[in-house]
């Protein structure tokens, strides 16, 4: 439940928005789109605003392949196996593939019980990627699981009964833009089968209309049509296909990468947890491990902790998680995957409020020890990742009074002890944590959460300050992302096109003076020199290495005489100041020079 209180960033959409106007080429070829979203109905939009949390399966021929092709591994996604960027298969080797795929234990009750398990509210599966092949009984296209593998069956009736009988939904991902084999689609051949050159409007009427009608009208109730990488597809053809939906599933969600801002919500960028609060309607997809589809040799599986924090601080953001796994060529889920979502789940059944129609944190970014979310009842969630060695934990910048401070442990609540430092709370806490993966101390305060959102030092935790919550002069603050792996996507927001006279500043709060070690995470060519002032005159500078890789460099002991407010300076003066990229500094207190 998005709150009125929790939209102080939303300044924040206009840059998030600004994406749409991304440079030509691979980022255009995923059709990352934002949209602003539509006066939808609660109907429609309760599950995904209220849930926050669901399951994405890719699964598809590519699945099968597995990203090896005629004894070459191709790392990276394994879904873009055919595509001439990757292994660049023909299409009729590629449909061939099709006598080879044969997922002879999917069981849609075992993957249904697993989302269940795991916490998660719906399920969005791929009905066709980018490759053209239909996972379920297609009568407009022959191309499909039913038709044209040893499989010969529907695996999309069995999972929609599935979610149906465990109370989750179901949807469907269709590529709506790009098919590599279908005639006429955005990627695919440009005759037909009779020799003829063809254009996108053949492949829209004969294959891609058609197929989104069959999915929903054929599934029963579904609650999420997921179009993906709409690239320049005019607009008049993704009208039709939200007419089409809308006539026959009014209470589907359509996906913010439809295109053309026609979808119910924003579409971040994959793999894209923001650092700051966003308003509205919002969605972020992510991976269990670094393939959507299956790869042979993907065992980079994220653990249940890391998949509890990316759930909680998407939440905390104000949006909503969908988590993907990709069946292995049998059609069931990989081992490890299936561990850590059950894992993960069953600390999600013991806080169910702290995700589960859960508002944005008032703090509007992630603290140093932590993140935090709104119960529906009002309550805060501090979600503790980060167990401090003294027992004492510093919330920043509350301005209401606490009315009761409780720690949960093994199911009950115990009461904890709290002081206050200005509007700085302090937590006395057991000297061991109560859970292994995120502990969870949940206050009641008087009224609506009232916050400083200026940033602030933590005294026992180190603090990471991002370039997204500094001012620039002479400098530009933007987007970065790239490629790690084929399709595995990273995201930040950092300082570029610095000269002699550029700097970044913050404005901080600083509870306990004294030394705090400087580190700086940037990139470069060659060694830099940089600058790092506070206002009271403490100067930290030093010459580092740099490299292509973000990473920490330590800079110095910056002392702070006083506690309270003060700035925080950072200028580079010397050396390749066009290849520089500042992401974030970082406060590491030295309790031991006290």
């Amino acid at each position: 439940m998005r709150k009125p209180f929790l939209v102080v960033f939303v300044l924040f959409v206009t840059f998030l928005n600004a994406q749409n106007d991304k440079p030509k080429g691979m980022e255009e070829m995923w059709g990352e789109q934002n949209s602003l979203g539509n006066d939808a109905p609660t109907s429609r939009t309760a599950l995904f605003d209220e849930g926050n949390y669901a399951m994405f399966i890719h699964w598809g021929l590519y699945s099968s392949i597995g990203n090896q092709w005629k004894d070459s591994t191709y790392y990276g996604i394994s879904e873009w196996i055919m595509n001439p960027r990757r292994a660049g298969i023909p299409v009729e080797e590629y449909k061939a593939e099709t006598k080879n795929f044969n997922p002879v234990n999917f069981d849609a009750t075992a993957i249904a019980q697993l989302a269940k398990d795991a916490g998660m509210k719906y399920i969005v599966i791929t009905s066709k990627h980018h490759d053209g092949f239909a996972m379920y009984d297609s009568k407009s296209n022959d191309f499909n699981i039913v038709n044209a593998t040893p499989f010969a069956r529907d695996p999309m009736k069995e999972l929609a009964k599935a979610c149906k009988n465990f109370g989750l939904g179901f949807g469907f991902y269709y590529s709506h833009n790009q098919d590599w084999t279908f005639p006429g689609g955005n990627g695919g051949p440009s005759v037909n089968e009779k020799g003829k050159e063809v254009g996108f409007d053949y492949y829209f009427k004969k294959k891609c209309l058609p197929q989104v009608k069959e999915i929903v009208t054929n599934y029963g109730d579904i609650a999420m049509v997921w179009f993906d990488t709409p690239g320049e597809m005019e607009k008049k053809y993704v009208e039709e296909l939200v007419k089409v939906v809308r006539k026959y599933q009014p209470n589907a969600m359509i996906s913010g990468r439809a295109g053309h801002g026609l979808g119910d919500y924003k579409s971040l960028g994959d793999m894209n947890i923001p650092v700051k609060n966003i308003g509205g309607l919002w969605e972020t997809v992510d991976v269990t491990n670094d393939s959507w589809g299956y790869a042979w040799y993907d065992k980079n599986w994220k653990s249940p902790k890391r998949i509890l924090k990316s759930v909680i601080s998407t939440v905390a953001r104000g949006g909503t998680y969908m988590l993907n796994v990709g069946p292995s060529p049998d059609g069931t889920i990989p081992f490890e995957a299936k561990k850590s979502l059950q894992i993960s789940g069953d600390w999600i059944a013991k806080y169910p409020h702290v995700l589960y129609n859960a508002g944005a944190s008032p703090w509007g970014h992630a603290l140093s020890w932590g993140d935090v979310t709104i119960a529906s009842d009002g309550k805060l969630n501090l979600c503790v990742y980060k167990w401090p060695l003294d027992g004492e934990l510093w919330l920043p910048g509350l301005k209401n009074t606490i009315k009761t401070a409780n720690l949960w442990v093994d199911g009950k609540k115990l009461k904890l002890e709290t002081n206050k430092n200005g509007n700085w709370v302090n937590f006395i806490l057991p000297t061991q944590r109560p859970e292994k993966l995120v502990s969870i101390i949940e206050i009641e305060i008087d009224g609506q959460p009232e916050v400083s959102f200026a940033n602030t030092i933590d005294p026992v935790f180190a603090t990471e300050l991002p370039v997204a919550f500094a001012a620039a002069q002479e400098c530009t603050i933007a987007e970065k992302k790239w490629m790690e792996k084929f399709g595995e996507w990273k995201h930040i927001e950092q300082a570029q096109d610095w000269t002699e006279k550029s700097s970044v500043s913050w404005e901080v709060v600083v509870m306990e003076p004294g030394y705090y070690q400087t580190e700086l995470n940037y990139t470069g060519e060659g060694r830099l020199v940089w600058n790092i002032t506070s206002d009271e005159n403490v100067v930290v500078q030093n010459q580092q290495n740099s490299s292509g890789v973000y990473q920490y460099f330590e800079m110095g002991l910056l002392k702070f005489n006083k506690p309270g407010k003060h700035s925080i300076t950072i200028s580079l003066v010397d050396g390749n100041t066009k290849s520089a990229s500042l992401k974030e500094l970082r406060l590491t207190p030295q309790k031991s020079m006290e």
